[in-house]
């Protein structure tokens, strides 16, 4: 039997194809604070979260001006974006709200508390946190 993947293992990051990009990082870098880390041209975006290489990558290579796709299709549900604690989320959702984004729900899962809502491109976001262990 083939074991399963390592306990350790992370997603480092998500590549979301976008319609425009210059909209996309007004989200990603304005509403969410992202920092960018790298251009490429007009086409391509890179952006993190203390100073990693990237969290998020953004480009038009095959999407500009492009359309969401339609209700009923397969595709990303949502990025979750983790905080490292309560009070980090607290801000980030004051820095959506302040941005003047609806939010499409937030959710007490046990566990973690998310918020939820969606880019320029409808893309899914959640951001939330973890609860500590012993909660």
């Amino acid at each position: 039997m083939t074991p399963p993947i390592p306990s350790g293992t992370r997603i480092g990051h998500v590549h979301l194809k976008v319609a425009n990009l210059d909209r996309a990082v007004a989200f990603y870098q304005g509403a969410l604070g992202f920092e960018i880390t790298q251009r490429h041209g007009g086409q391509a975006v890179f952006l993190s979260a203390g100073g990693y290489h990237h969290h998020i990558g953004l480009n038009t290579w095959e999407s500009e001006g492009g359309a969401p796709p339609p209700p009923g299709s397969t595709g990303l549900f949502h990025t979750a974006i983790l905080y490292p604690a309560r009070a980090d989320l607290a801000r980030a959702l004051r820095r959506v709200l302040d941005a003047g984004i609806a939010l499409d729900g937030a959710a007490d899962h046990g566990v973690s508390e998310a918020i939820y809502l969606r880019d320029p491109d409808q893309n899914g976001v959640e951001l939330y946190w973890d609860k500590p262990e012993s909660a």
